[in-house]
């Protein structure tokens, strides 16, 4: 159907397709609720009202219609699953939009791997916004497996569903004035740039703001998020798998900054997608903590909608398009029937109607290790060592100072005092460097996991209280191609193959999910307590997130913004 014969069914001179009828239709523009109905046209909302006939109705029975949901900000890769999987979870529980960064995946294959997944994700009951991968490598204390430079960004800035630059995490380059980082920023002038600032305030979150990024989504407490608020910026409100932030950014919600937020997931892997759900459990968290729910659907529609110059979606009006999510509970929304593009594509929580999309052949795997350059040892060269901690449900860290066990001259684990040995080994090149550390936190009392997942380089990176351990669980993954796997001595106890880039399976969502609870319970069984361990190690390799992390080329101090030694 074209646009004219859309509007033909607006006048009420050509029947609909579809006409909703006894719906409770959420009006995100002025926050009323109306007893209406809704024609649907092709792909479009024609008209809101009483009056339209249709070739078939709805009949929603009295319950609530509002507009698809909407994710800010994520991350598909943190998913382990391709596009077409990941909108298989999301969609039925009411998410249509999202705007991703590729940037795990460009961080090992640079543009190939932007082009994957605008491949992946074209034809989908999802609909799936780009923006242009920033920070690849995120600094140049860690090594990626590609580099995007300002001429390969600006090359995106005309393709179809990239809408602008993506968090621009390299905050000290922004507010500095480096050249190649202001020339990336150039590049997208007069577009839409995200921005990623943690722990910014004052006069350097003046310049930040000043240089051009126009949101945030690293914040976490609402004292932080409000200071960004003033400042102009749109705030991201975040609830990840390792970033719990939204209960506590509550506070920041005022009758005026509640326009300025959205909603992002960020980080969110397929258990919590599964059971808890994305966008839509945001919602219901919000409507806990006491905001209306006409202003949560706003966050999770509108809001984002108006901020990245989507204005064919976002609300139930004329010329939208026809995302659109019906439930029943006022108080706590749950999707029961989802449509994506004027076609009911999932109800309760079920598929029901699906396009077959072939999916584009993926990038050749790229784990190249030379396990002879690969040394755990890490000699003994003082009293004290600089240890990273582990904060639970959070990717910030602490930066704390111990005396190291020590034998024969080496540091050692110390599962005792919850000192594990932490290595990062470069897997892009096939020269191997690596990085070794401390990390206390993680829980472990035996064994060790490892993965390909350590944001945002994503080499390998592996955790254990012996090293015989870490060998075993980091062959294992280097073997798959790239994944998950824990290990105790030689022995594999549960593995996760992510053969694309290293961060993502091309199986099922469910069989994903089935096999990454085999090994965080292979993981707990070794003694960690936290929610997610291999969620939380692959924030651990993230040299732009406070306050110590470790790469491959070693320690990097986030506050300082430098490498430092690991010992003190």
């Amino acid at each position: 159907m074209t646009r004219l014969e859309m509007v033909e069914v607006a006048r009420g001179d050509r029947p609909a397709d579809v006409v909703i009828t006894n719906g409770r239709v959420i009006n995100v523009f002025t926050g009323e609720v109306e007893e209406t109905d809704v024609a649907l046209a092709g792909p479009w909302i024609a008209g809101v009202g009483a009056s339209y006939k249709g070739l078939r109705t709805l009949d929603v029975g009295g319950r609530y219609v509002c507009p698809g949901f909407i994710d800010a900000h994520v991350h598909i890769e943190s998913s382990l699953a391709v596009p077409s999987e990941f909108a298989r979870a999301v969609v039925p529980r009411g998410t249509t939009t999202v705007v991703c960064d590729p940037h795990e995946i460009a961080n090992v294959h640079g543009v190939a791997g932007i082009e994957y997944m605008l491949a992946a994700s074209a034809g989908l009951p999802l609909s799936v916004f780009v923006m242009a991968s920033s920070c690849v490598p995120a600094t140049s204390m860690g090594t990626a497996g590609a580099k995007l430079g300002p001429a390969e960004l600006a090359a995106l800035r005309g393709r179809d569903r990239v809408l602008g630059l993506a968090e621009v995490m390299n905050f000290p380059g922004v507010i500095g004035g480096d050249p190649e980082v202001w020339a990336k920023l150039e590049a997208f002038r007069g577009r839409v740039t995200d921005g990623h600032a943690p722990g910014v305030r004052g006069a350097a979150l003046n310049a930040y703001v000043a240089a051009g990024p126009a949101s945030d989504h690293e914040s976490t407490t609402a004292d932080e998020a409000l200071e960004k608020l003033r400042r102009g910026m749109f705030v991201f409100l975040r609830e990840a798998t390792n970033a719990r932030n939204l209960r506590a950014l509550v506070p920041a919600l005022t009758d005026a900054s509640l326009r300025r937020c959205g909603l992002s997931t960020d980080d969110r892997q397929p258990p919590d997608l599964l059971d808890e759900g994305g966008i839509d459990h945001m919602v219901r968290i919000l409507i806990e903590e006491g905001v209306s729910p006409v202003e949560a659907l706003r966050m999770a529609t509108l809001n984002a909608a108006e901020h990245f110059g989507l204005g064919d979606r976002g609300a139930v009006a004329p010329g939208r398009r026809a995302d659109l999510v019906v439930f029943s509970d006022w108080e706590r929304p749950e999707a029961e029937i989802v449509l994506s593009g004027g076609r009911a594509v999932a109800e309760s929580g079920r598929i029901t109607d699906w396009p077959n999309v072939a999916p584009p052949a993926p990038p050749p795997p790229s784990v190249r290790i030379d396990w002879s350059r690969v040394d755990l040892a890490i000699p003994a060269r003082g009293e004290s060592l600089r240890v990273i901690r582990v904060i639970p449900d959070q990717i910030v860290t602490g930066h704390d100072v111990e005396k190291p066990s020590v034998r024969g001259g080496q540091v050692v684990a110390d599962p005792e005092r919850d000192l594990l040995k932490i290595a990062v080994i470069e897997r892009h090149s096939g020269r191997s460097g690596i990085g070794l550390g401390i990390v206390k936190g993680m829980g472990l009392r035996r064994g060790a996991i490892a993965g390909t997942v350590a944001h945002d380089h994503h080499n390998l990176i592996v955790i254990g209280a012996d090293d015989v351990s870490m060998l075993t669980a980091a062959r294992q993954v280097a073997a798959m191609s790239g994944g998950l796997a824990a290990a105790e001595g030689e022995r594999v106890l549960a593995s996760l193959a992510l053969p694309v880039a290293g961060l993502m399976s091309t199986e099922p969502i469910e069989a994903i999910r089935r096999q990454l609870e085999q090994v965080v319970a292979a993981a707990r069984s070794l003694g960690s307590p936290l929610h997610d361990p291999f969620m939380a190690m692959s924030f651990l390799a993230l040299e732009v997130i406070p306050a110590l992390k470790l790469t491959d080329q070693g320690l990097v101090d986030v506050e300082q913004f430098r490498r430092v030694d690991l010992w003190v």
